[in-house]
């Protein structure tokens, strides 16, 4: 049968990026399946498909016998004279499937590769494509919004960003450029999907990568960090060089570098600190801005710590919420109370 898709296929790889071989397959695969209703006996179905040609033949081959036991592979020589009158017992036969009820499977089967294997090649790009990346900072443009979640464009690929992963008050609209971090690739009945996050710890790691070349080179190295995301975050960092004052090379001159990093967090305040392996030191360092008076340890088996400021230093040693010791607890590993002088 001569049939002209070979430009559609060509069309069609070029559009979706999918190589023709994986377009190819995925039509004599949905060729097989459906003309098993024609070949109703689990025959062995042959496709002979070029499409660069303009050939396609379906057919099944079965032996020409006179009274058929498997009519998956034999024939009866009455009905292999109806194809072929020469036949004899013996003989393969080749039964061609009908050219009309081939164009009309071929049709489908088209169709089929269209809105299925296409997109399931598709998908898998996606996957190699972005699996690799988890971790990494993308910029994106909002396609759209459903329910305060929001579909971003990424390079002609959607990704998913729950409203649970934006900032406290952030908000977008349709157009607006974002940028976000890839936290996982996986694998769905719909296909892959790729997801974002502003609130996850690792974008504002990634943001100080990109801010502060000391810490991209490996000079300054992050330690420790926690956020509540919008609100405050304490990152610990040490010096791999000692001529290199860490925490300073992190807030630039005049904060500069701190202060671009809290600007696109929407204004989150980021307290950075020296990272030390002894808890009391740490712990001091931990509830910056607040000026400690000193660190007792009140009980080493469950980690508790008590932490002695000045009257005028409380509130902030606190924080709104009690954000600030939740942090500074948080950063170090043990429970800090903290207690006026």
């Amino acid at each position: 049968m001569k049939i002209n898709v070979w430009n559609t296929i060509l069309q069609l790889s070029k559009e979706r990026g999918v190589e023709p071989s994986i377009i190819i397959n995925a039509i004599e695969e949905s060729l097989r399946v459906a003309s098993s209703t024609y070949f109703s006996h689990s025959e062995k179905i042959n496709i002979f498909f070029r499409p660069e040609k303009g050939e396609l033949r379906v057919c099944a081959a079965k032996r020409v016998v006179e009274k058929p036991k498997d009519l998956a592979s034999e024939i009866s020589l009455e009905e292999a004279k109806k194809i072929k009158p020469a036949v004899t017992v013996g003989e393969n036969i080749e039964i061609d499937l009908p050219a009309d009820t081939l164009g009309r499977i071929s049709a489908q089967a088209a169709k089929q590769v269209i809105f299925q294997k296409v997109r399931d090649a598709e998908q898998e790009k996606v996957y190699v494509q972005f699996a690799p990346r988890v971790g990494e900072i993308v910029t994106g443009t909002v396609r759209r919004v459903e329910n305060g979640n929001i579909i971003l464009e990424l390079n002609n690929t959607d990704a998913f960003f729950p409203a649970r992963e934006k900032l406290p008050n952030e908000d977008f609209i349709r157009g607006d450029t974002v940028k976000a971090l890839i936290t996982q690739v996986q694998k769905t009945t719909k296909g892959a999907q790729v997801f974002v996050s502003r609130s996850h710890p690792r974008f504002l790691a990634k943001l100080l990568e990109l801010e502060i070349p000391e810490i991209a080179n490996g000079n300054i190295e992050i330690k420790d960090l926690v956020r509540q995301a919008g609100e405050r975050a304490k990152v610990a960092v040490l010096s791999k060089e000692k001529d290199i004052d860490a925490v300073g090379a992190c807030i630039g001159v005049k904060g500069n570098r701190i202060l671009s990093i809290s600007k696109e967090l929407q204004g989150e305040k980021i307290d950075v600190i020296e990272w030390s392996p002894h808890p009391l030191i740490y712990a001091k360092a931990a509830l910056s801005p607040a000026r400690i008076e000193r660190i007792l340890l009140t009980n080493k088996q469950d980690k508790i710590m008590q932490a002695i400021v000045p009257k005028d230093q409380l509130s902030l040693a606190i924080g709104k919420k009690g954000i600030n010791v939740k942090l500074a607890s948080r950063l170090v590993g043990w429970k800090i109370e903290i207690k006026p002088e």
